[in-house]
C-alpha cells in the first residue's frame, strides 16, 4: 500500500471515531494509531520482541 493510501485509511477512522463517537473516541483511536505506528515502524528497522523483555527485566532489578 502506498504511503497515501494509508494516510486516507486513518484520515477516515479518525473522522468516524470523531463522528459517531465524539472528541473523547476522536483521541483514542489517534493515540492507538500512533502508538501502533511506533511499534510497527521499530519492527521495521529490526527492533525484537526479545529487546522489550530485556527492557522490562531490568527496570525490575
Amino acid at each position: 500500500m502506498s504511503t497515501p493510501f494509508v494516510g486516507m485509511i486513518a484520515g477516515m477512522a479518525l473522522a468516524f471515531a470523531g463522528w459517531f463517537g465524539g472528541f473523547g473516541a476522536f483521541l483514542l483511536v489517534a493515540a492507538l494509531g500512533g502508538l501502533g505506528w511506533a511499534v510497527g515502524r521499530w519492527f521495521e528497522r529490526g527492533g525484537s520482541v526479545q529487546d522489550v523483555r530485556d527492557a522490562f527485566e531490568r527496570s525490575r532489578r
